[in-house]
């Protein structure tokens, strides 16, 4: 199973920008998928996480600016960023939990994207 973060760049304080994860590989189903984010000299913090059931948590940072949803028929979670600072330039980053269909069973798998950079200019 692969996963492929797409979408950052570079905005001006106050616009916008929508990131995408799509994955990609054998059966599987979504439990659950995280946006990350790192900023240089800083510790890698959790943005925001959505479940199965579309249940969503979002860091008091990005509150009422991030809008974090998936289309489980296109495989892809989505990070709406709307307002955004300076502050949220970083490299960010999805996670996704999976049920991962393999011999007749499933196994739970934890899958790691590369980072997709977002430029936040003053």
């Amino acid at each position: 199973v692969q996963l492929q973060a797409s979408g950052g760049g570079l905005v001006q304080a106050g616009g916008s920008l929508r990131l995408s994860c799509t994955i990609s590989g054998p059966t599987f189903i979504i439990a659950a998928i995280y946006w990350f984010r790192q900023a240089p000299g800083n510790q890698r913090e959790l943005v925001a996480s959505i479940s199965s059931g579309d249940s969503t948590n979002y860091a008091d940072s990005v509150k009422g600016r991030f809008t974090i949803s998936k289309d489980d028929a296109k495989n892809t979670g989505y990070l709406q960023m709307d307002n955004l600072r300076p502050e949220d330039t970083a490299v960010y980053y999805c996670n996704a939990d999976l049920s991962v269909a393999s011999g007749g069973s499933w196994y739970p798998q934890d899958v790691r994207g590369q980072g997709t950079l977002v430029t936040v200019s003053s």
